[in-house]
């Protein structure tokens, strides 16, 4: 079995993601592949500077998130060039990854975890999707936390997603985050038992 997992930016899905290896799940990042795929030297790196310029790079040949991530969240068109040109290639490296986990081991749980998964269409790829849900208050209360940054910032950065509200409505299974890790435990453990994984 295969499942999507998603939620808003700060609301604990790499903690969520970790509980489900924890329980025998194989882990299948997007983020990972995402990062993977505009290596230095890679042709999509180049694809990239060239769209958004030189001033992307680190000294070292290697993508300045930062820098990049400046320019696309002030910018909707700039951010859909970069989706334009990213998604195929993450895409591609999340079916290949899929494919392998259900060849090496066909009865595990194969977790895909997709930031932006309902916002790309992506959910046609999987049986179920979760997502981690926490209220919106919260998401912004952990971001300017985690990542320093100002509470303009942190919106602006929110409104680029889908809004969690809308993605808990089109989730199969919803993990409630915002309590107390023994209480995400539980629902997960509860989820696991229910499918006999």
């Amino acid at each position: 079995m295969n499942i999507g997992l998603t939620g808003g930016i700060a609301s604990g899905k790499s903690t969520v993601a970790s509980i489900l290896v924890e329980r025998g799940a194989v882990l299948v990042d997007a983020d990972r592949i995402a990062r993977e795929v505009v290596l230095p030297g890679t042709e999509l790196l180049e694809q990239v500077a060239n769209r958004f310029g030189q001033a992307i790079l680190n000294p070292d040949g290697s993508l300045n998130r930062k820098k990049l991530g400046e320019i696309v969240f002030a910018d909707d068109a700039a951010r859909k060039d970069l989706e334009g040109l990213l998604h195929p290639q993450i895409r591609l490296g999340m079916k290949q990854r899929m494919q392998e986990a259900e060849d090496t081991d066909p009865g595990r749980l194969v977790v895909v975890d997709v930031p932006l998964l309902y916002e790309s269409g992506l959910q046609h790829m999987f049986e179920q999707v979760m997502v981690v849900y926490v209220p919106r208050s919260k998401q912004l209360e952990r971001l300017m936390a985690r990542d320093g940054i100002t509470a303009a910032q942190a919106e602006q950065r929110l409104n680029a997603q889908m809004d969690i509200e809308k993605k808990k409505e089109l989730a199969d299974i919803v993990i409630n985050n915002e309590g107390s890790l023994t209480d995400t435990i539980r629902q997960i453990d509860h989820f696991i038992e229910g499918k006999g994984l």
